[in-house]
């Protein structure tokens, strides 16, 4: 084996920082995924912007959680550690919606179980702090992101406070942190406050808590004692929460707690496309790192796909995505895009398949404001939902446009279409939909209709329910004309708040008289943060409607059973010959 280029990664070993000639780091980087060089990585990314920056930064990628020396490899950083439990909850790695262990964690080498700890924001923070007495600890990540505030922990079946208090760290960022996290470390390093930064949270100690003052431009969120022992309180919050999203008129929210202030500054302005392209185009390898001996299962998914927007217009209540990303959509240029998948097409991996263009959804690319004024003032929770935001522009052309440059390329054969397609913006975007369907659909499709039924998914936040039907119909004409056999893959949510029995089986009568075998079906979960998560602690609508909410494992059996069946491989699924379909 030909011996590894030790300045081609950001340091994760000794030899490596040696390598560079540093005799130390400035930050050290805690993941609780494997590391994987790859901008869709969020700590490598973080790592990367922090390095071109200037600081001298290490990564440690799953440390042994229960060993303080775990993190010592580089000695102790110069100004902090900076933690994050990984790409997803570290709960929602750890366990299913039955709330048992899962059986692969898909951010670890060969999909091993038990690299990452429970709740581990807390545990890193804890660890970095017998490892370095009195070191700042920095927590981001989509974790800490939708546990800033108070929020019930459906795996725990409790409400905690925000995990900034329990992991006793100094600071916590959320959103995007690429920015955020730039202004924290250059503050650090010029020994500035931390006070006032857009995009964190600060937890204010006994003397500030005291002689803190609300002004008009703050809110007072219910706090933690509230929301543990009151269920509706949970929603209130969570509505004050969704009000203020938008960067450029949301107010700064404080929540007692434990007789002490948790401030919540306003969320950070979005970064610019010159900016996403620059983050997106640094030197990363995209590999995972040279140490690891087995595959990583989520980088042999992404390994040809590229990212080309963040946010989501949509604001769906199971979704945390726009509670961490917001709602505002950046888009890559399409000339950096090009650059990129130029470079891809050098890795001796790449057979000249382009697995993925896309993001939280295939087919919001280039979508803007026709108006930013309108936009910035905009109090709204979804671009999209209950109908369609007069001031959207689901303009269908750049990616059309992308797509047919990206298809150009010398070393490129085929160029797909893997993120989920959203169905309201697929039948408005005719074009986009049928050149899609033709062209860049490797041999199925991904949909979320999520649900059939018009009550549900009003309440979900979703479409109406013929766009499903409206879709497929497209999909099945388009397919007559080109001779192709194509299947779309339809994903499906099992006791939604408010979903009944009897409305779950408006999606169980269609799947049986359509013969239709579902791949995926997700039981629900209430993630932190999420307005389905409020409604599954409260009982209750938004509008205080009281719903019925199936909690129990026995209780939701039912509805999933109308779905999946009975009998279940450890993927959740019935194998079918070389495909894993579900048994109904």
């Amino acid at each position: 084996m030909a011996k590894p280029d030790l300045k081609s990664f950001v340091p994760a070993t000794r030899d490596e920082m040696l390598a560079r000639g540093w005799d130390g780091i400035d930050i050290l980087i805690i993941s609780g995924d494997a590391y994987v060089d790859h901008p869709t990585f969020g700590a490598p990314l973080i790592a990367r912007i922090l390095l071109d920056a200037g600081f001298k930064v290490g990564i440690i990628a799953q440390p042994d959680w229960k060993n303080p020396d775990s993190l010592k490899t580089f000695g102790r950083p110069r100004l902090a550690c900076a933690i994050s439990a990984g790409n997803i909850d570290s709960m929602l790695k750890i366990y299913t919606a039955g709330r048992r262990m899962r059986r692969e964690d898909m951010y670890s080498e060969d999909g091993e179980v038990g690299k990452c700890p429970p709740h581990a924001s807390v545990v890193y923070a804890q660890l970095a702090r017998q490892a370095f007495s009195g070191i700042n600890v920095i927590i981001g990540g989509v974790e800490a992101s939708l546990r800033r505030v108070a929020h019930y922990d459906y795996w725990q079946d409790k409400m905690r406070p925000s995990v900034l208090v329990d992991s006793k760290a100094n600071l916590l960022c959320y959103g995007l942190g690429e920015l955020t996290m730039l202004e924290i470390f250059e503050r650090l390093d010029k020994n500035e406050s931390l006070a006032n930064i857009r995009g964190t949270c600060r937890y204010l100690d006994g003397k500030e808590s005291t002689s803190f003052t609300p002004d008009e431009n703050c809110i007072e969120l219910p706090s933690f004692e509230d929301v543990r022992d009151d269920k509706h309180a949970i929603m209130r919050l969570t509505k004050i929460v969704e009000a203020n999203m938008n960067p450029w008129n949301a107010k700064r929210l404080y929540q007692k707690t434990n007789g002490r202030i948790l401030l919540i500054e306003p969320p950070r302005i979005p970064m610019t496309s010159e900016q996403f392209d620059k983050f997106c185009e640094l030197p990363f390898t995209n590999l995972p790192h040279w140490s690891y001996k087995g595959k990583i299962p989520a980088w042999e998914m992404i390994k040809d796909s590229i990212t080309v927007v963040r946010g989501c217009p949509g604001g769906c209540a199971f979704c945390g995505l726009v509670s961490h990303q917001g709602r505002h959509l950046i888009s890559r240029t399409k000339e950096s895009v090009v650059r990129t998948i130029t470079k891809l097409s050098q890795q001796p991996f790449f057979h000249g398949t382009i697995s993925d263009i896309g993001g939280p959804a295939g087919n919001i690319y280039g979508h803007h404001p026709h108006d930013e004024k309108i936009c910035k003032a905009c109090k709204r929770l979804s671009c999209i939902f209950p109908s369609m935001c007069k001031n959207y522009c689901a303009d269908e052309r750049p990616l059309i446009s992308l797509l047919d440059k990206v298809s150009a390329l010398q070393k490129v054969k085929h160029v797909f279409i893997n993120s989920g397609v959203r169905l309201d913006l697929a039948l408005i975007q005719p074009k986009l939909t049928e050149k899609i369907i033709r062209n860049h659909v490797s041999g199925q499709i991904s949909v979320a209709p999520e649900h059939l039924d018009s009550d549900v998914l009003y309440n979900m936040r979703k479409g109406k329910a013929g766009e499903f039907e409206q879709f497929r119909k497209i999909f099945d004409a388009i397919n007559n004309k080109t001779g192709k056999k194509q299947y779309i893959v339809p994903y499906f949510i099992s006791n939604f708040p408010s979903c009944t029995e009897k409305q779950m089986k408006v999606v169980d009568d269609y799947l049986a008289k359509s013969n239709w075998k579902l791949q995926q079906v997700q039981d629900f979960i209430p993630l932190p943060m999420t307005m389905g998560c409020a409604m599954y602690c409260a009982e209750t609508l938004p509008d205080g409607t009281p719903i019925k909410v199936n909690k129990g494992l026995a209780e939701r059996r039912t509805q999933k059973e109308m779905l999946v069946g009975k009998k279940q491989n450890k993927f959740g699924a019935k194998k079918f010959g070389n495909k894993k379909w579900t048994k109904r």
